[in-house]
């Protein structure tokens, strides 16, 4: 059973484009970890998962539209991110992000997660169906799924890979590379995303690749979301950047297709990173999709 600790408040990642209020500041315990987790705002509850390259400090410019639509808003970084720990031991995503909606006493609520927080939601919708009431996934992973690649693409994971199968690992060319294939856009006109975001996302990737750090063993949903999309019931809405990988984009056609009851939204001017180069545009849209929706708890 999880046991929450009430600390400090918290202000946003600096250089982010929107002043966000004061955040009560939770720690939530799970079996062999603590989740650091920032609880704002009142209504019923979007839950927004970071990407692999970043934290919760990643919605810092949208949490708040968000939250003066009348939303709560909850976000964590997941273990071994940002303020979140684990010891090395066997977890699943899926049950911590069901540990944190028990902390706040949240029945259901809707998940938006960008790249692997996109896994994450879409795993877990499918795990715990009654505790999630939609999903919008941006730049999302899908577990099980895997879309085409170009030859450039191809020759960009080689890079990566080698790069993180080195021994040892250099922390700062990871970081480096990281932020030129997912903030930049391998497609982007001009070659750069935008420098407070590239500046951001590398402090957040850089400390996953330094020597001792402690990951734990995420337990992979089995069978993998792609052979179980039909028990995807709750809308779904995947939005993916022009400027990122091709899979990516593929991965939001293919949930169109595929899942029960899901549509699919390609903007041609963005990469990876949308809640940080589009915060009003996503929160528009995400505000959009949900409130056909009847009022959840």
């Amino acid at each position: 059973m999880a046991t929450t600790f009430r600390d400090t408040t918290r202000t946003p990642a600096s250089g982010a484009p929107t002043t966000i209020a004061a955040m009560t500041t939770l720690f939530v315990d799970v079996p062999g970890g603590r989740l650091h987790v920032v609880d704002e705002g009142s209504g019923p509850a979007i839950v927004l998962l970071h990407a692999g390259i970043a934290v919760l400090e990643q919605w810092d410019g949208m949490a708040p539209l968000l939250v003066r639509a009348g939303y709560r808003v909850v976000r964590y970084d997941t273990r071994a991110f940002g303020g979140s720990t684990t010891d090395d031991v066997p977890f699943s995503n899926r049950a911590d992000l069901i540990a944190v909606l028990d902390s706040l006493g949240i029945g259901r609520a809707a998940l938006v997660g960008n790249s692997r927080g996109g896994q994450i939601a879409f795993d877990t919708a499918i795990e715990y169906p009654d505790r999630i009431v939609a999903v919008i996934g941006v730049g999302a992973g899908l577990s099980g799924f895997d879309g085409p690649a170009t030859a450039a693409e191809l020759a960009l994971f080689d890079e990566g890979d080698a790069l993180e199968s080195a021994d040892p690992i250099d922390a700062d060319a990871v970081a480096d590379f990281d932020v030129r294939v997912w903030v930049d856009g391998h497609g982007r006109p001009g070659g750069q995303g935008p420098a407070w975001i590239r500046d951001a996302v590398r402090a957040w990737d850089r400390p996953q690749y330094l020597p001792g750090v402690v990951g734990g063993e995420p337990i992979p949903l089995r069978p993998a979301a792609d052979a179980r999309l039909a028990d995807l019931g709750c809308p779904v809405l995947a939005i993916a950047g022009g400027l990122d990988f091709s899979e990516v984009v593929a991965t939001a056609r293919h949930l169109e297709e595929a899942a029960p009851v899901a549509r699919a939204l390609i903007w041609d001017d963005v990469a990876h990173m949308i809640g940080m180069e589009q915060p009003e545009r996503l929160a528009a849209t995400i505000l959009e999709f949900v409130e056909p929706l009847a009022t959840w708890s």
